[in-house]
């Protein structure tokens, strides 16, 4: 019970919600791969696929096992990885001819179709998301997001989501 000449109260204060820039960017980002996954579902393929596609287009003949050491998973799960886009005809492998125990990955004529679809996903869906900001901002945004994440020793084009699937 309130003393006279104190506000009344009905109840317990409201919990302040989550702030400040770390959630933001982590409201941002959780609702930026949803979108994102749903703009390219129409393709067959999951974020992480594209994100395979386009670190082996980047870098074509990259062997499966440095896929691996970039991506900071065992050479097992880029296999596996690997499998689903081969059998999709977006990928092949090519036994290498200095070292006949690798395989070199290449994207075929498909893959590289699929990956000009995903480009323009991509850039339809970065317009959307960032449509509040102009030009300038945008640059500048890209900026110091680039620059926290070097400061972080994030693997440039890297998302840490390959790890955490184990």
């Amino acid at each position: 019970m309130n003393s006279p000449g104190q506000p009344q109260t009905t109840g317990p204060a409201p919990a302040a919600g989550p702030r400040g820039a770390a959630f933001l960017l982590a409201q941002i980002g959780a609702h930026a791969a949803g979108r994102f996954a749903e703009r390219i579902g129409h393709l067959g393929l999951t974020p992480a696929d594209v994100g395979l596609l386009r670190m082996i287009a980047g870098q074509p003949g990259r062997s499966q096992r440095a896929l691996a050491e970039d991506l900071g998973v065992v050479p097992s799960r880029v296999v596996r990885l690997i499998d689903g886009l081969e059998g999709n005809g977006l990928v092949e492998r090519r036994r290498s001819a200095e070292d006949r125990r690798n395989h070199e990955l290449h994207l075929t004529a498909e893959g590289k179709r699929t990956l000009g679809a995903v480009s323009r996903a991509a850039a339809a869906h970065e317009d959307a998301l960032l449509a509040a900001l102009d030009p300038e901002q945008r640059t500048r945004l890209l900026g110091l997001l680039e620059r926290v994440a070097a400061e972080q020793e994030l693997t440039p084009g890297v998302h840490p989501g390959y790890r955490a699937r184990g």
